[in-house]
């Protein structure tokens, strides 16, 4: 690879590193925490921590989805590049269509208010399924990106 083609490569791997860390972070303490929670604490949870982490998960994930996809066209060590941005693309398609739309319906609810429904609504569960699949996606892509860097 080229000087310029290692500097993407690398930055590719600490943006893709810096969005898998705070998944794998969400996964283990945050998304715990969240269970644990009643109702009202939940709800104040995700309205607390969505406008904080929204907006830097998408530049983060999409950023090195991009970098992934230019050194797949232009690298040396092009599958392992490739492979990662199929892997980010799974990322942002999950975020897209399974856990920003939980994310809108808890910010709509109103913590002092609980749904009558509630034990049928909760979207706690599969949001905690797609979460940990997207961070599984994104620790993958981490590891390609290492491995690419590296080699």
């Amino acid at each position: 690879m080229t000087g310029w083609q290692n500097t993407l490569g690398a930055l590719a791997t600490v943006v893709n590193g810096l969005a898998a860390g705070i998944m794998l972070a969400t996964v283990i303490g945050v998304v715990p925490m969240m269970i644990a929670q009643p109702y009202t604490g939940y709800v104040r949870m995700v309205q607390f921590m969505r406008p904080r982490f929204d907006p830097i998960m998408p530049i983060a994930n999409g950023t090195a989805l991009i970098l992934d996809v230019v050194l797949a066209a232009t690298g040396a060590i092009r599958p392992l590049h490739l492979a990662a941005a199929v892997l980010l693309a799974g990322v942002i398609l999950i975020s897209v269509s399974r856990n920003v739309p939980v994310n809108r319906y808890v910010m709509s609810l109103d913590p002092e208010r609980r749904p009558d429904d509630w034990a049928r609504l909760d979207p706690r569960p599969r949001w905690q399924f797609w979460n940990t699949t997207r961070t599984l996606l994104a620790a993958t892509a981490f590891l390609l990106n290492t491995v690419a860097v590296l080699w």
